[in-house]
């Protein structure tokens, strides 16, 4: 039946052509984005699975950060420690010097004032070994905890060492001094058991560094496996993309001449009138 009214052969042309341009459009999308589902439209299910990995992937960079942190804090402490353990070495070899019964009295006082003040620097380097206002042994916190996992539901815990003057590792008292042989004597003897704690102490903030730095190193292998994941999920292989743009490209001219002839048809009607 010859129509004017109602164009069949346009109306397919037309469906096709639009579906064309659409999936051109989708195409076109991937390629600048990179994305082969780039919003919930385009697949709700992986986005929303690719939406919670991302979240992962961020609580991991704050992992990260926390980690570094709590490093340098106790990096900043085990350097504090350190120079305390040099000074008491250096303390012992005063005291031990001015244990010796035949040194005068000259010679033991001028070893004395060396003492104090190599004692006195101890207290120095514990103010200050502080890092971010936090200071791992002064006895100013009991402690210091990283964040382990994406969602803040563990850490890792680093105690304080307090390494003050007087205290159970350093027993050294703050006022400690000697103007005998004997007393020399009774300093190095607090001197040595306060090195054996020191060492102990320097041990256990050690091994805590150690493994606060394998645990930033495990999470961002996870972290690099999540975005590797997330990449499979939701990436678009822009090589067949380009491909398929050529295709469509194609499509869509074949489309838009199908269209032309077909509304061309009524104009054949005239024929009949003439």
């Amino acid at each position: 039946m010859a129509t004017i009214n109602t164009n069949a052969g346009a109306m397919v042309a037309l469906q096709n052509l639009n579906k064309t341009n659409a999936q051109l459009e989708q195409t076109q999308a991937r390629i600048n984005t990179g994305l082969a589902v780039a919003s919930a439209k385009d697949n709700g299910g992986i986005f929303a699975i690719a939406q919670s990995m991302r979240a992962d992937v961020a609580g991991y960079a704050a992992v990260g950060n926390s980690i570094d942190l709590a490093v340098s804090t106790v990096d900043v402490a085990l350097a504090g420690g350190e120079a305390i353990s040099d000074l008491l070495v250096e303390m012992k070899e005063k005291a031990l010097a001015g244990a010796d019964t035949s040194l005068d009295t000259a010679s033991r006082t001028a070893l004395n004032e060396d003492f104090k003040a190599l004692r006195d620097q101890v207290s120095t380097i514990i103010a200050n070994a502080e890092f971010n206002g936090t200071n791992l042994i002064n006895n100013s916190v009991a402690s210091i905890s990283a964040i382990a996992n994406s969602d803040g539901s563990n850490s890792i815990t680093i105690l304080d060492e307090n390494l003050s003057l007087g205290g159970s590792i350093v027993t050294v008292a703050a006022t400690a001094s000697f103007g005998t042989a004997a007393a020399a004597g009774t300093q190095v003897t607090a001197i040595e058991a306060s090195i054996d704690n020191l060492n102990a102490s320097l041990a256990r903030l050690g091994t805590g560094a150690k493994a606060l730095e394998i645990h930033k190193t495990f999470v961002g292998k996870l972290s690099d496996a999540l975005e590797k994941g997330i990449g499979n999920l939701v990436d678009a292989d822009l090589a067949k993309e380009s491909a398929r743009l050529q295709s469509l490209q194609v499509k869509q001219q074949l489309g838009i001449q199908a269209l032309s002839i077909a509304n061309s048809a009524p104009s054949s009607i005239l024929g009949y009138f003439r």
